[in-house]
C-alpha cells in the first residue's frame, strides 16, 4: 500500500518542476533580464562617464541600483505575467490547484519561483557590470549582506507581483507596463541616491513610497557607504513589512481568483 506524498514534498516537487523548466528556457530568460539593464549600465555608466557628463564615481553608485532593479523587477514580472496568463488564457493554474497542497501554498510557490528568477536576474548582472564599468570593485566582506539584500528584495518584488497579477485583468495587460512598471522603475532610486533628492522634496517623498528604493539604498549602504544613504535597518524593516503586507494581499487575491 502506497502512501500519499506529504504536502511539503509536493510543494518541493512543484517548485522543482518550475525551476527545471527555467533551466530548459535559460537563453530566452537571460535575454529577457540582461538586455535592458546592460544598455542602462553601458550608456549611463560608460558612455556618459567617458563624455564627462557624469562623475567618475557615478558607476559605483549606479551598479548597486541596477542590480537591485533587476532582482526586484525580475521577480515582479516573473510572478505577474504567468499569473495573468494562467488565470486567463492557458488555464494551467487549474492543474496546480489540483495538487494535494493547500491553495495558499500554490500562491507561495509562485512567489518563491518568481523570487528565485529575480535572484538569478540580479546575480547575473554583477559580473556584467564589472566588465562594462571602470574602477568598480566590491569588498569581499559585502558579498554576503548583498546576497541577503538581493534575496529579500526579490521576495518583495514577487509579493508585489502576486498582488498585481491577481488584480489586473487580461484586457488591462497593455497598460500594466506604462501605469505600474515604468513608475516603479524610475522612482526606485536605482540611478541616484535617495538622500540626494532633498532639493526635489516632492519627488523624494514619491520615491520613499516605492519599496524598490529601500532595496537600492540597502545595496549602496553595503557597497558605497561613503555616499549618504538611508540607514540599513530602516531599509530592511521596510522590505520585511512590504514583503509581509503585499504577500498577504497577493495570497488573498490568489485565493479569490482560484475559487471563482
Amino acid at each position: 500500500m502506497t502512501t500519499a506524498p506529504s504536502p511539503l514534498r509536493t510543494f518541493g516537487s512543484v517548485l522543482w518542476r518550475d525551476t527545471f523548466v527555467t533551466g530548459r528556457e535559460l537563453v530566452p530568460f537571460l535575454a529577457q533580464v540582461i538586455i535592458q539593464p546592460f544598455f542602462t549600465l553601458f550608456i549611463f555608466g560608460k558612455v556618459l562617464a567617458n563624455l564627462g557628463y557624469v562623475g567618475p564615481d557615478y558607476a559605483a553608485i549606479l551598479l548597486p541600483g541596477i542590480v537591485a532593479l533587476n532582482g526586484f523587477l525580475g521577480a515582479l514580472q516573473n510572478t505577474t505575467m504567468p499569473l495573468i496568463m494562467d488565470f486567463s488564457w492557458t488555464r494551467e493554474i487549474e492543474d496546480r490547484l489540483l495538487a494535494p497542497i493547500p491553495i495558499a501554498w500554490v500562491a507561495i510557490e509562485k512567489m518563491l519561483f518568481g523570487a528565485l528568477r529575480g535572484v538569478v536576474a540580479a546575480v547575473v548582472m554583477i559580473p556584467i557590470g564589472f566588465l562594462i564599468l571602470d574602477g568598480v570593485h566590491w569588498p569581499a566582506s559585502a558579498w554576503l549582506p548583498v546576497l541577503l539584500i538581493v534575496v529579500l528584495g526579490s521576495l518583495v518584488g514577487a509579493a508585489i507581483g502576486m498582488t498585481i497579477g491577481t488584480s489586473v485583468q487580461p484586457r488591462q495587460i497593455n497598460i500594466l507596463f506604462a501605469v505600474i512598471l515604468v513608475p516603479l522603475m524610475f522612482t526606485g532610486s536605482t540611478q541616484f541616491p535617495w538622500m540626494g533628492l532633498e532639493s526635489v522634496r516632492w519627488f523624494q517623498v514619491l520615491c520613499a513610497l516605492n519599496p524598490l528604493t529601500y532595496v537600492s539604498e540597502a545595496m549602496r549602504a553595503e557597497l558605497v557607504p561613503q555616499v549618504p544613504h538611508i540607514p540599513v535597518w530602516i531599509s530592511l524593516l521596510v522590505m520585511l513589512v512590504a514583503c509581509a503586507g503585499f504577500g498577504t494581499l497577493g495570497i488573498r487575491g490568489f485565493l479569490r481568483r482560484a475559487l471563482d
